[in-house]
């Protein structure tokens, strides 16, 4: 009896007082009951209830030449209307003798009425509330079940403009914006290759963001690839909406500062790694597109690198060495030296620092922290603020705080020159993140200067060098070439040969090795003609 009782009162609780079984609401409910249904007005009032409260979404209602009612469905603003208005509506209205012979899809593909290209027919009705939001206008004719869409998308989007954070004096001057479709013409420009593939996935439950890998199938590794579509397939998330989202989810080890996979807003950088074996993505509604695998070395590369003569190159990329390892360690260095080890500094020297910091109350590494803070509370101001004012208040910022801190007697004149040059220094790490990483460590190296001089510096940069050999990206050691050495590719790590002599590709990237001639100067060793 208390069992009779208790489905008694479920019963009574999933039906209410009328006892009847509720009915999900319109938008959950079955597509398929109503996708073989051929009336139009089912079918539209299920749409109806599906995209209710959507004040965006348009039906366009009207009856073509057969007289057979018919509905265009489509977002605001995501459509060109006028193509709408002029190749369809027009279209279907204008040929009536041609409807009455024929069937309606029959008139419109086979005889081509329609000067609309990529037009798609469907039966599903999930299909169609997915096209509509993808900024396809759908078309549904009264008495049959299948319906038209049509790749007609407007939407307003960014022009075309120079990368502002990967200026180069000689290189191209595009970078990407946030349509996707443009963003894959400027890399299908670059590279008119059959081996160029570029299949897209659809991530986010409810954004459901195209996201495009593009890599070239002759040259990229299968073993790679599977390793990037297999990570990519386990995104399961509500929503995408920049890459950023999905390199936190693909990438090796989420807990360390740095950087596993590179981001760039050039496609000629995008096109340069593609050629190389890399994978790129390419997530729409983002500028950024991510490039994996990627090292450390290729991380402290720049794209002028490559575009300046090579001479030229290798001089800034042994200046940019130098100052990633200064603005990782000159501010603990100088703790380092003024606390444990005087001896090292020449006397006059000596002199002139001890006496700039004979007035300030505070021990070197308090003095460090303060101006390292200050610093860094100015560097993000100007990026917060808007760019006209921007700059002004990081440099005038910068001076007067400096000067006005000076003549406190709160920090030492020698300390403002270490924490400027270490600033300076990390400006010229090209990679944004990288430098951020570095940034970071900067403290904890800073406190072991305190504690144990040179010493501790020894040992911090040990620990972040054991932690750098133990990172991987996708596969690929992240000190690679270095550690392991692969002798064969440091010719584009410390260095950069000439482009005549970069005949084979990265050997840890790409099985298809060859990038060019054996020698493709060939040409100088061959007699000349004579020139009348």
């Amino acid at each position: 009896m208390r069992i009779i009782r208790k489905l008694q009162r479920r019963k009574h609780s999933l039906g209410g007082k009328s006892g009847k079984t509720p009915t999900l609401p319109p938008s959950r409910m079955d597509a398929s009951a109503f996708s073989n249904d051929q009336s139009l007005q089912a079918r539209l009032e299920w749409m109806k209830q599906v995209l209710k409260d959507s004040s965006d979404i348009i039906y366009r209602e009207f009856t073509i030449s057969s007289g057979q009612p018919c509905v265009l469905v489509y977002v605001r603003g995501m459509i060109a209307q006028e193509t709408v208005q002029q190749f369809i509506v027009r279209s279907l209205q204008r040929e009536a003798s041609l409807l009455q012979e024929k069937d309606i899809y029959q008139f419109l593909f086979e005889d081509k009425a329609l000067s609309v290209s990529q037009a798609t027919v469907i039966d599903d009705l999930n299909q169609a509330i997915q096209a509509i939001l993808n900024a396809e206008a759908l078309l549904m004719i009264d008495g049959d079940k299948r319906m038209l869409t049509f790749s007609i998308s407007a939407y307003p989007t960014r022009s075309i403009d120079e990368a502002p954070n990967e200026s180069v004096i000689r290189g191209s001057r595009e970078a990407f914006i946030e349509d996707l479709e443009k963003n894959l013409t400027m890399i299908r420009r670059r590279i008119k290759s059959p081996h160029l593939k570029t299949p897209t996935v659809n991530k986010g439950r409810e954004t459901r963001t195209s996201i495009v890998l593009a890599y070239m199938e002759n040259i990229c590794k299968p073993e790679l690839l599977k390793e990037v579509q297999r990570r990519m397939s386990n995104i399961d998330m509500d929503g995408i909406l920049g890459s950023a989202y999905v390199e936190e989810i693909i990438e090796d080890n989420p807990y360390t500062p740095f950087p596993q996979l590179q981001y760039t807003e050039r496609p000629d950088v995008v096109v340069a790694a593609i050629l190389e074996g890399r994978i790129a993505i390419i997530v729409d509604g983002s500028p950024i597109a991510l490039l994996a695998p990627v090292t450390l070395p290729m991380l402290l590369q720049s794209a002028e690198d490559y575009y300046q003569r090579y001479v030229a190159a290798n001089w800034i990329r042994w200046i940019r060495y130098f100052f990633v390892v200064a603005s990782l360690t000159l501010p603990s260095i100088y703790i380092a030296v003024t606390t444990f080890h005087p001896e090292m500094i020449p006397s006059q020297l000596l002199i002139t620092i001890a006496a700039s910091r004979e007035i300030v109350p505070f021990p070197a590494l308090w003095e460090a922290f303060a101006m390292e803070l200050a610093f860094e509370a100015l560097r993000e101001a100007s990026i917060r603020i808007p760019k006209s004012v921007g700059q002004a208040v990081s440099i005038i910022g910068a001076l007067i705080i400096g000067t006005a801190a000076v003549q406190a007697g709160i920090v030492s004149a020698a300390m403002v020159i270490i924490v400027s040059l270490t600033g300076i220094a990390s400006f010229i790490i090209p990679h944004f993140d990288l430098g951020l990483a570095f940034r970071l460590l900067r403290f904890p190296i800073m406190i072991l200067a305190s504690m144990f001089g040179l010493y501790g510096v020894t040992c911090g940069l040990i620990l972040i060098y054991i932690h750098l050999v133990n990172l991987e990206s996708f596969g690929l050691p992240y000190l690679s070439p270095i550690a392991p050495l692969m002798g064969k590719d440091l010719g584009d790590t410390f260095i950069r040969v000439p482009w005549w002599k970069m005949h084979k590709r990265p050997m840890q990237l790409s099985n298809n090795e060859n990038r060019q001639n054996s020698n493709p100067r060939s040409w100088v060793k061959e007699k000349k003609g004579d020139f009348e």
